[in-house]
């Protein structure tokens, strides 16, 4: 019922009708108050007998009597007639103003909502992205459009935020790689460096790091355009995580981390529809990431179990990469996936700043979703579901 009341055609429809029917009172109010004027007037210029006459047929209900009548058309001055068409007049007079005003104040408290919303779109188009249109009083479904449309403009102004962030941290993690190739190219050049095997070896380190961050930009942009081709089959995401740490043992020893994994005893549990080669991806760029970051903790968790949720009937697969590391810095704790979280000269050089922001992009692609928590070593868990195969 509330919400009924709140809707904005039941609300102008109900204030419509309030403003009508108070019009009307009023306009009645104005005609008996006129009435009653004119009729104590002609009342008090009657004679007394006369006006003692008129009480008596009054009280016995004989105001319309023959002799009634007689004293009215006798005594009364003016036309009856014209005396109405006066007492409406004068109503009019004063429920026209109180109307107009009744009527522009709601015209006015349903379109300022929707002023607002235009005066700070046209700011928005400016580049501002500050502005929100104005929430005070506005309920129902008007307040529904403007908090929507405020949420809108939050959502604008963190992307074109997150866009100005990516612009610098891409230009960084380009201008450091080229000015160090630019520097012993001249330098080989000048015969300041002798062209040996390391000064090679340099400029291919510095080479191999544009490329990751170039194939790393190509991955992440085709993932959130959703027009990387997958190749989704059945498949055992344990037996996968297994094959994943298998190849990265080499890794995983040089940072002497021990793994704990923990796989279902029925392989059949772990079962899900998704791309291995994307999947493997995934795994990878967790993994390293730990490595990267927590092998100070020289721990590596990697679960995966089933989940049934009884309430929905849906059946998952969870895989859970957990570390024993410092954790997540304070400033990406919030958007650990956005793009480059870190502020440019902030992240090792080793990584390019994307690896966890495709790790979300590739998730979601396959209809899984990507999540992040303490982990009960202090560190960092990673969590990720799949629909059960």
């Amino acid at each position: 019922m509330a919400r009924g009341l709140n809707r904005i055609w039941v609300r102008f429809g109900l204030w419509i009708a309030a403003t009508v029917l108070s019009t009307i009172a009023l306009l009645s109010a104005g005609v008996w108050a006129f009435s009653s004027v004119k009729y104590y007037d002609f009342y008090w210029r009657l004679p007394d007998e006369v006006r003692v006459e008129l009480d008596d047929l009054n009280a016995r209900n004989l105001d319309e009597s023959p002799r009634a009548m007689q004293i009215y058309a006798q005594y009364w001055r003016g036309d009856l007639l014209f005396g109405e068409q006066v007492s409406l007049l004068i109503g009019l007079i004063v429920c026209l103003p109180f109307g107009l005003t009744v009527g522009f104040w709601v015209s006015r408290y349903v379109t300022r909502p929707l002023a607002s919303i235009v005066e700070v779109a046209e700011r928005v188009k400016q580049g501002d992205f500050s502005a929100r249109a104005l929430t005070d009083g506005t309920r129902g479904e008007m307040g529904e459009v403007v908090h929507t449309f405020n949420k809108m403009i939050d959502s604008l102004e963190e992307l074109e935020s997150e866009r100005r962030a990516t612009a610098a941290s891409i230009s960084h993690e380009l201008r450091t790689p080229l000015a160090v190739l630019k520097a012993h190219l001249h330098a080989v050049c000048d015969g300041v460096i002798v062209a040996d095997e390391a000064a090679f070896q340099t400029l291919l380190a510095q080479t191999e790091h544009l490329g990751r961050l170039v194939d790393d930009l190509h991955t992440l942009s085709m993932a959130e355009a959703g027009q990387i081709s997958l190749q989704k089959q059945r498949l055992s995401l344990g037996d996968l995580v297994s094959e994943a740490l298998a190849q990265m043992q080499p890794q995983l020893q040089a940072a002497a981390m021990e793994v704990e994994l923990s796989l279902p005893l029925d392989e059949s549990e772990g079962d899900v529809r998704a791309d291995p080669d994307r999947m493997r991806q995934i795994i990878f760029n967790l993994v390293s990431n730990a490595v990267r970051h927590a092998s100070s903790g020289h721990w590596l968790g990697v679960s995966v179990r089933s989940l049934h949720e009884h309430a929905t009937g849906e059946a998952w697969v969870e895989l859970a990469i957990s570390d024993a590391g410092p954790g997540l810095p304070k400033e990406i704790i919030a958007h650990p996936f956005q793009r480059f979280a870190l502020a440019p000269g902030k992240r090792r050089r080793e990584g390019s700043g994307l690896g966890l922001s495709i790790v979300r992009a590739l998730t979601e692609l396959q209809g899984g979703t990507v999540a992040t928590h303490p982990s009960d070593r202090g560190g960092t868990c990673f969590i990720l579901r799949f629909a059960h195969a």
